[in-house]
């Protein structure tokens, strides 16, 4: 006898309501025989077809909507088959049977998703090449577990919710199917229907790998193994490097608007492979960092309003063209920082903002849920999921992509519930305090995971508020961060380079007040992208005087950064000194180039940046006293500066001094600690930086009294705004 099928069932299918469509479609026992059923909307006829024998059956039409069965005899209970119909256009349609293949997650990877454990859940969920049963395919699997039906609809089903609806996986929330004969390139979305007041909606994949181009938002099966890697040297290496001892200066950049083809178009990943490398090699920069990869709406954002947390943007290519870009910094000895934005999330309906009909991967609650400031909404760190979710993310990026860090954005709005918000506005934790707990927890779990599964790789925490040890292990209380961007020294530091050198006197404090706290973390000193939008200028648009001293500044400004504590960065432009501000609208202005000072000023920075790296003294003992020493930090008449910085070998060290005013300082005398001739190593008054050549004619023997504390001393003609680093001879 025919196996029944209740009409309720079959209603409910045909009208993409169903929620357990494998209890009508697939193949069911019937006796010694098998019932096949499908669906297929669009067929005027469906054949079932024997894979082992060629054998072909027409299928009945059990409902006119394009339910289809076959009552087979027991020669088809375990053959493999396949399903062909005729289209009303006249198309040839072959299809597999996706209700017959087991799911891709086990009980484990389960079990690890639901408690915010497993690590690698990218490999689950979302969408994945596959062979089931002998068949390749796509497995699709999506964490939805307030609706009652989800499907995956696409180009290969003509977006129809009916054509490929998911199975639950119980209690977990995991919906999944096997999409036999599926290749790579097929577009998609999740079809979302909610058990929640009727909520509908078609989301993009969570875990997709690639998107469409925008204003258009599918997602796009990838194959992520296609691409051949070329820098295993290179990761070997840097899981042998302490990075707190290492150079690293660091060049912030934005891929769409670094430089730009005729037209104003991007340049695709690739090609900045072959034009921005190059140029990082030449200007000597250790680290390329990276404003926001991941897919996003806007352009406007930067890419800090995510909506494809796995997915490069489509904007300059495909995923295996940001894998080569990446693979040509390492192959060239640069290393890649990627700004990583797990603090919130926006409100777009293709993206995470509502995925089930509830706020899933947010708070349902508005005070603690949505971003006063940025309209966006903010994680729930207390879900199991979403931090399976966030820290999978993580390691996608350092595995996957071979990154060689994350800048985490926005830390403090992260770890304070009263973040931009006025009392009344935010919820106290269980303590009574406004310290959110579960964010805290998850940024320690975050570093303890992104450093023991991708040695070498650092992580850095724009954390702009005075918490403490932010860059201190775990095991001591710290949140785990390689670095700390320091927005202390930014700040005090621009604002003091910004007055007329006349009353620069009265605020010497702002230079010497950052070597107070300097080692209390481990810091990165930012001259970044948001120092030059919104109104605030250009770099050298904010130093007073003429055209001369404006330069000049920017000179001494870059030296100060490069000869202090902690490690530079410097965004995209600072080095030439664009005076416009940067707008991701269009290219920076290389045409300045043509102009001398301009040119002048670039070959400065690529000077800086070699000779920082040359000099041990500059970057191997940032993070500890002994490789600082003021010579005198309380000139504020004069407005001069003089410390020295060490390498981790006492005897190799650097005498460095800033003159902050337009006038010279002749006979001007600072100590030293060892006797001997010491040779200029860096003057930027220079006249090939645009300078007048004030100094000290290559550098000046020592007399054999001291100063300042120190034995022995010298004594220095000053440029003019203009910085010296001096070295001893043998």
């Amino acid at each position: 006898m025919p196996l029944s099928i209740h009409p309720d069932a079959v209603n409910a299918l045909v009208s993409g309501e169903i929620g357990a469509p494998s209890t009508v479609l697939g193949a069911h026992r019937q006796g010694d025989g098998v019932s096949i059923r499908s669906f297929r909307p669009w067929a005027i006829h469906v054949d079932i077809v024997n894979e082992l024998t060629d054998e072909r059956v027409r299928m009945k039409t059990w409902h006119e909507d394009g339910l289809v069965v076959a009552e087979l005899d027991s020669s088809w209970v375990a053959a493999p088959y396949r399903f062909e119909a005729e289209t009303a256009e006249g198309a040839h349609d072959v299809w597999g049977d996706p209700y017959i293949h087991p799911p891709l997650l086990t009980e484990y990877d389960i079990y690890l998703f639901s408690h915010g454990q497993h690590r690698d859940i990218y490999k689950k969920l979302g969408a994945h090449k596959r062979v089931s049963k002998g068949v390749a395919g796509v497995n699709f699997a999506v964490w939805a577990p307030n609706c009652y039906k989800v499907a995956v609809v696409g180009d290969f089903n003509r977006w129809d919710e009916r054509a490929h609806i998911m199975e639950s996986n119980g209690e977990s929330g995991i919906w999944e199917i096997f999409v036999p004969g599926l290749e790579a390139g097929a577009h998609y979305k999740y079809e979302i229907r909610s058990h929640n007041a009727g909520y509908r909606a078609q989301k993009s994949d969570p875990y997709g790998f690639y998107c469409e181009l925008r204003p258009q938002t599918a997602s796009i099966v990838y194959d992520l193994e296609q691409f051949e890697w070329n820098d295993s040297d290179w990761i070997s290496a840097r899981a042998q490097r302490d990075p707190l001892s290492q150079p690293m200066n660091i060049y912030e950049l934005h891929l769409g608007s670094w430089r730009r083809k005729d037209g104003n178009e991007f340049l695709t990943y690739r090609e900045l492979a072959d034009e921005l490398v190059p140029y990082l090699v030449d200007m000597a920069y250790t680290h390329l960092e990276l404003l926001p990869v991941a897919e996003h709406p806007l352009d406007a954002s930067w890419g800090y309003q995510v909506t494809g947390y796995f997915a490069p943007t489509s904007r300059y290519g495909a995923p295996a063209d940001f894998m080569h870009l990446i693979d040509r910094c390492h192959q060239h000895n640069i290393a890649v920082i990627l700004d990583w934005v797990p603090a919130h999330f926006p409100k777009d309906g293709h993206g995470l903002n509502y995925f089930d009909g509830t706020h899933l991967y947010s708070h349902e609650d508005p005070l603690q849920g949505e971003h006063p400031d940025w309209g966006t909404m903010i994680f729930n760190y207390a879900r199991s999921e979403v931090r399976s979710f966030l820290l999978s993310n993580a390691l996608f990026w350092l595995k996957k992509y071979h990154i060689d860090g994350l800048r985490v954005d926005a830390v403090s709005s992260m770890i304070y519930l009263n973040f931009s918000r006025e009392a009344g506005e935010w919820r106290p934790n269980e303590y009574g305090g406004n310290e959110n707990l579960a964010a805290l927890a998850f940024l320690r779990e975050f570093n303890e995971v992104a450093h023991a599964e991708a040695p070498g790789a650092i992580t850095v925490a724009e954390e702009s508020t005075s918490w403490p040890m932010v860059s201190r292990p775990t095991y001591i209380g710290g949140l785990g961060f390689t670095l700390k961007w320091n927005m202390g020294w930014m700040h005090d530091t621009l604002e003091y380079m910004a007055r007329e050198p006349v009353h620069r006197r009265y605020h010497h404090h702002q230079i010497t007040f950052a070597l107070l706290y300097a080692f209390s973390e481990n810091f990165a000193l930012p001259l970044s992208h948001d120092e030059v939008v919104h109104m605030k200028g250009s770099l050298i648009g904010k130093l007073p005087g003429d055209y001369w001293r404006k330069f000049a500044g920017l000179r001494l400004l870059f030296g100060y950064q490069y000869t202090q504590v902690g490690k530079a960065l410097n965004f995209m432009g600072n080095e030439f000194g664009q005076f416009a501000e940067w707008s991701e609208e269009r290219s920076l202005d290389w045409h300045l180039l043509e102009y001398e000072k301009h040119a002048q000023m670039q070959a400065y920075a690529r000077d800086l940046n070699h000779l920082y790296r040359e000099q041990p003294a500059l970057w191997q003992v940032d993070f500890d006293s002994a490789g600082f020493r003021w010579i005198e930090a309380n000139d504020a008449d004069y407005s001069v500066y003089s410390y020295i910085r060490y390498a981790e070998d006492r005897n190799d060290f650097l005498v460095i001094a800033l003159n902050c005013t337009p006038a010279a300082r002749e006979n001007y005398r600072i100590g030293v600690p060892e006797p001997g001739y010491y040779r200029e190593l860096l003057n930027s008054d220079a006249s090939c930086y645009g300078g007048g050549d004030v100094g000290n004619a290559g550098g000046a023997h020592s007399d054999n009294f001291g100063s300042q504390g120190l034995p022995h001393s010298i004594s220095l003609r000053l440029p003019p705004l203009a910085i010296l680093i001096l070295k001893r001879g043998k």
